[in-house]
């Protein structure tokens, strides 16, 4: 009996003996199966669908809060941060109307940083020291709105506690994981036909171009690594992540931390946030005067003769432009990018036409009317910048007046980054000749090429005004102008023409030249200085538009950013001029006018008390050869990507922070840091 019993256990253990469920049986089994298949794929398709939707959603939001964000210059600046699924915003406000950048969490890694510091670090980096940053906003924007230079490649934040970065952390992580996720929603629309956001979509696209660009260019890196110890390396990475709960501590960070090496502090600049620019156009260039201020012009006139120098004449306040003279020479700079792009040019010719794009356009943004910039205080210093959103670069400006009699304003001009520079100064006269009188810039522009060694040398045209003591108040611009590099034996010449007596509305504002390379003719110019520019080609017979400020170059020019006033010396232009600008503005002349004659008073006192003892510049100096004002500290080294690290600005002074390479007994690669440089390379 045992026997059996062991043998019927043995049979049912080994399937031998099995219910044989009916054939009605097996067809309701079968359609229960079908049935849960079926829901399964619905509740698959609605966690997709939801998924999708929050991923698209702008209101979505992962967390928002201010952190402080160290600059590639080693200074802090609290950024409002809002993170979503795949993407990390940044903002100047919490308001999100001023966007600094957009961090692309899909290919980054997140590690704690060790701070002597109160709060909390982390940093964000690209493993292969690529870049982490977006080339656009969420809106589409092309130029973010910040105040320093940041890496490429990382940004070390810090949290006000070591809760709030512990919070971030754990954020951070589940974007990261979020942000394949996010990538996958473009092919889930067939299913969900979910509508996207313009900001949403425009996110998806930048994360997917990013892997694109990722995958493209891994074929030029090393497949895996080049040798066993950085594999070793790599493992022992691996297993302190593992280690610490799957994040990396930052150690080695503690050498070159800025908790241990304060070093040198870079200027802050904001973005300009208003400009006054007319419109194209002769009514633009003509003034009405009110017959209050007609009494002042001739009680004016009364004390000029023709042919009389008005640098020494005061003149009244209502034909002002409330900004200095340094900074009205700053306006052929907004489209820097120009050069920049003239530096990559193949031959002269293609050089010499793109530096003359980038000359014309530096007369279109005037003020509306007839205006003249305030006359610089003699030692008055300016200094603003353009940030290359294309390039990662800055264009810096800085002037200075280094005479007052005769009144010569020096500037520089640089961007190593991006192969450029010019130095130059300008004396400014003007000539009374009755009923109009012209200004005249006499001076010499030489920009380089640094890494070509190429010089152009560019001068200036001369502004008219005409109709002041009868007809209307009209300025003009005339003279011939030259462009012109010995090395390349290129040349341009370009003549501003006055209105004739009898032309009409289109002969305003008009312009010719012609391009040369040696003897040889190689195209005409003509057109309209602040319209379209037309270029004929001799060779080919191609005529081509070479420039034209229409609304959509305008809006994309780059953003000017300056100096808060509150951080400006007692001798830069805005600080040193804002009560006479704040009266002009109020339309106050009579407090203007008491204002300015402050200014020109404390100048006189200056000039007095230092008698015959003669003044030093600040920032220029002068040859005394060619008596032309040279830049003290310009550097024209071409831009070595090895060696430097980012060009900044302190104090007029136009630096860059560099790094020493040396070569160990081992063999390998290791980079310190000089004096003037920066951490985390």
């Amino acid at each position: 009996l045992l026997s059996s019993l062991l043998q019927s256990e043995s049979r049912m253990f080994n399937g031998v003996e099995k219910d044989c469920p009916s054939p009605t049986e097996k067809l309701a089994r079968k359609e229960s199966l079908k049935l849960q298949k079926q829901n399964y794929r619905q509740e698959k398709k609605r966690a997709a669908r939801e998924l999708c939707s929050a991923l698209k959603d702008p209101s979505v939001v992962i967390m928002s809060n201010w952190l402080k964000i160290r600059g590639s210059l080693k200074s802090w600046t609290k950024l409002w941060c809002a993170l979503k699924p795949g993407v990390l915003l940044i903002y100047k406000t919490p308001k999100a109307d001023q966007w600094v950048g957009t961090i692309l969490l899909s290919a980054c890694k997140l590690i704690e940083r060790p701070s002597k510091k109160d709060g909390f670090c982390f940093k964000v980096y690209h493993p292969l020291d690529k870049s982490i940053w977006a080339f656009k906003g969420p809106k589409g924007e092309n130029v973010g709105s910040i105040t320093q230079p940041l890496p490429s490649n990382y940004l070390i934040f810090r949290a006000a506690s070591e809760s709030d970065g512990r919070c971030w952390m754990d954020a951070l992580e589940l974007a990261l994981s979020c942000s394949s996720l996010y990538k996958l929603t473009a092919k889930g629309g067939k299913e969900g036909d979910i509508i996207t956001s313009s900001e949403s979509s425009h996110i998806l696209h930048l994360l997917q171009l990013n892997d694109s660009v990722l995958l493209g260019n891994h074929h030029m890196e090393h497949d895996g690594f080049s040798d066993k110890s950085e594999r070793e390396a790599h493992d022992d990475w691996d297993t302190a992540a593992n280690e610490n709960g799957g994040r990396l501590t930052e150690e080695s960070d503690m050498d070159q931390s800025d908790e241990l090496s304060p070093g040198p502090q870079a200027t802050a600049y904001v973005e300009q946030s208003t400009e006054e620019m007319a419109e194209a156009g002769e009514a633009s260039l003509v003034e009405t005067v009110s017959e209050e201020n007609k009494g002042l012009i001739w009680t004016l006139l009364k004390q000029l003769r023709p042919g009389m120098d008005l640098s020494k004449v005061v003149l009244p306040t209502f034909i002002l432009e409330p900004r200095s003279f340094l900074d009205k020479l700053s306006d052929y700079y907004y489209h820097a990018d120009l050069l920049s792009q003239a530096t990559l040019e193949e031959t002269g010719y293609g050089r010499i036409k793109q530096v003359l794009r980038w000359y014309l356009s530096g007369f279109y943004k005037k003020p509306k009317g007839l205006k003249k910039p305030y006359n610089p205080i003699l030692g008055e210093t300016f200094r603003c910048c353009w940030l290359h959103p294309q390039t990662d670069s800055c264009t810096f400006y800085i002037a200075e007046q280094v005479s007052h009699h005769p009144p010569i304003s020096a500037f520089y001009i640089c961007n190593r980054k991006d192969g450029f520079s010019i130095n130059g100064s300008i004396l400014a006269k003007s000539k009374f000749y009755g009923n109009s009188l012209s200004a005249i810039l006499d001076g010499k522009a030489r920009l380089l090429f640094l890494g070509r060694d190429e010089e152009y040398v560019i001068t200036m045209p001369y502004a008219h005004c005409k109709g002041i003591l009868y007809g209307t108040m009209t300025l003009e611009l005339g003279g011939k102008v030259t462009i012109e590099c010995e090395k390349t034996k290129c040349f341009t010449e370009l003549e501003f023409k006055l209105k004739p007596f009898l032309g009409g509305s289109c002969s305003v504002n008009q312009i010719s030249g012609k391009i040369c390379v040696g003897e040889e003719l190689l195209a005409t110019i003509d057109g309209h200085w602040d319209n379209e520019v037309f270029i004929n080609e001799k060779r080919s017979g191609q005529q081509e538009t070479l420039w034209n400020p229409s609304s959509d170059i305008r809006s994309s020019r780059l953003k000017r950013q300056v100096v808060q006033i509150d951080q400006q010396g007692e001798f830069e232009s805005e600080r040193l001029w804002q009560h006479v600008t704040s009266a002009i503005m109020d339309r106050d002349q009579l407090r203007a006018t008491q204002e300015k004659f402050v200014l020109e008073e404390a100048q006189r006192g200056e000039a007095k008390e230092r008698g015959e003892k003669p003044w030093s510049s600040q920032l220029f100096h002068q040859d005394p050869v060619t008596s032309e004002w040279t830049y003290r500290h310009m550097d024209t080294r071409p831009w070595d990507p090895e060696r430097c690290l980012v060009q900044f600005e302190k104090d007029g002074v136009v630096q860059t922070h560099e790094k020493n390479q040396s070569v160990s007994s081992k063999g390998k690669l290791h980079c310190f840091l000089s004096s003037q440089t920066a951490p985390d390379i």
